[in-house]
């Protein structure tokens, strides 16, 4: 008996050391993790107030330099205005109108206001007379809960996870058990087999995706200010984008260890990095740049888009595009890649 578990104790073990990938992905994927989060999250302590910031900073302007504000940048006024309204930001600084902004609703806001002003009153320019004078604005808007931001992200996850696993998972463990060399001797054509999974994953995502929606927001009743048939689009392309991705990982690998290690490589970042659960305002510029890589990024960026602003085809059409290039060429490696044994 002893020796028995001996031996297949021993067999077992030496099957994964042997499993060169799987055997450093156990081992390296956790420090690159680790440290990947230090980085995106070692910012210091929480800011007190959230401070959106147009045009090129005057550096007499004190509340930029204190250390409980943490400044947001944006492109245009009306960006950081639209932050603003949602209560996303506490306050605005348009530098190229001389002007700032806070939504009446907000108490931290008007906290804000009128510390800028009393900084402003007393704060001389660099050449000894008094500081640039600012013209006030005021927007109006109630704070959008965080589910409805949050339901777009967990939407975007549950289509990744299903997707990739879904159909890269499945096919190396076809692979793997000679279900596809089954396949090859028949009339069966690749390109057959492969439409036929990402088919049969299409249809099971989308109706999963659109029961969780429906079931949870007869409930939460979630923010809606665009059209459900906009979403419905954006949704399709956003799972065959990943289905494709999927294909491209399924076409070589024979071992689901290694399939499992390189699948979860994929999603661990794009979970971290494409919005599901936090904005990446205000975190490292590198970490922005790379997400727009990731076509969840681009998924849920859209869907918020639909449901929070209430966005047309025509304002998520750099998303769709983006979609829809990455689906032809993860589709173009996959066809181009698989392989039946």
């Amino acid at each position: 008996m002893i020796k028995q578990f001996g031996a297949l104790f021993k067999a077992r073990t030496m099957e994964y050391v042997r499993d060169r990938g799987t055997f450093y992905w156990s081992l390296l994927f956790p420090v690159f993790l680790v440290l990947g989060l230090a980085f995106a999250f070692s910012g210091g302590d929480d800011k007190l107030f959230k401070v959106g910031v147009v045009g090129v900073q005057d550096p007499s302007v004190a509340l930029l330099g204190m250390e409980q504000v943490q400044l947001v940048p944006y492109p245009d006024a009306a960006a950081a205005a639209e932050r603003l309204a949602r209560h996303q930001i506490d306050f605005m600084i348009d530098f190229t109108a001389s002007s700032f902004a806070i939504n009446a609703e907000s108490s931290k806001g008007r906290l804000v206001r009128d510390l800028f002003l009393a900084q402003q009153a007393t704060a001389p320019d660099g050449s000894g007379n008094r500081a640039v004078t600012f013209s006030e604005t005021v927007v109006t808007g109630k704070a959008t809960r965080y589910v409805d931001w949050l339901v777009p992200g967990v939407i975007g996850m549950n289509m990744m996870f299903s997707s990739l696993f879904g159909v890269g998972f499945v096919i190396v463990r076809y692979r793997k058990n000679g279900v596809l060399k089954r396949f090859k001797a028949t009339p069966v054509s690749a390109l057959n087999f492969v439409s036929a999974q990402a088919a049969s994953r299409l249809v099971i995502v989308l109706l999963t995706s659109v029961v969780v929606f429906a079931g949870t927001n007869a409930f939460l009743h979630f923010m809606m200010r665009g059209s459900y048939v906009n979403l419905l689009l954006l949704t399709v392309l956003g799972i065959l984008c990943m289905i494709s991705l999927g294909l491209v990982f399924a076409s070589r690998m024979r071992s689901e260890e290694m399939a499992n290690g390189v699948l979860n490589i994929v999603t661990f970042p794009m979970l971290a990095l494409s919005g599901v659960f936090f904005s990446l305002e205000g975190s490292p510029q590198i970490l922005r740049t790379v997400s727009r890589a990731f076509p969840l990024t681009h998924f849920i960026e859209a869907a918020r888009k639909i449901m929070l602003d209430g966005a047309g085809l025509a304002a998520i059409a750099p998303n769709l595009l983006v979609l829809g290039a990455l689906t032809v060429v993860f589709l173009a490696i996959g066809s181009a890649l698989f392989q039946w044994e």
